[in-house]
């Protein structure tokens, strides 16, 4: 790939809402939700980047958080806010500026309070990493704010 080419959106993803916090620093950034199949991904643009040229580790941590915790909750079939107990991602090859990046969540176990996902981040070129997560599900409300993105309001996973 060269340096000028940018690679282009697959269909089926949409725009990420902004007003998120944190992953706001993924912008702009696309999700797909089919069903129980979830995908989040960029294109590696400069400011994602790091001193080698190529996408931040923490971008594809972020990346990978993201997915595996909307993973476990298309999973449970709710839209809450799932905290990160646990999150191992295994660095494979980089991604480089330009390059569709899209993490891509393989399997999901739900348990009683906890639930388990694992799943993989790929660009044109193959494997970049791969992740392991596990996420807190509280039995209460309250882990989103009223009035945030996320807080019920519709339209939000795909709905």
């Amino acid at each position: 790939m060269s340096d000028t080419t940018v690679q282009q959106v697959p269909g089926g993803f949409f725009p990420m809402p902004s007003g998120l916090g944190f992953t706001d620093k993924l912008q702009p950034s696309y999700r797909r939700i089919q069903g129980d199949s979830v995908s989040f991904g960029l294109v590696v643009q400069q400011h994602h980047g790091n001193l080698m040229g190529i996408c931040h580790g923490g971008v594809l941590m972020t990346l990978a958080d993201i997915a595996a915790a909307n993973g476990v909750n298309v999973a449970r079939g709710v839209l809450a806010g799932s905290p990160t107990i646990n999150l191992a991602v295994d660095f494979i090859a980089a991604a480089r500026i330009g390059q569709w990046i899209q993490a891509d969540v393989h399997l999901v176990t739900v348990k009683r309070r906890f639930g388990f996902c694992s799943g993989a981040i790929v660009n044109s070129d193959g494997l970049v990493a791969r992740f392991n997560g596990t996420f807190y599900l509280p039995d209460h409300k309250g882990m989103v704010k009223p009035g945030a993105i996320g807080d019920g309001s519709p339209g939000f996973l795909g709905e």
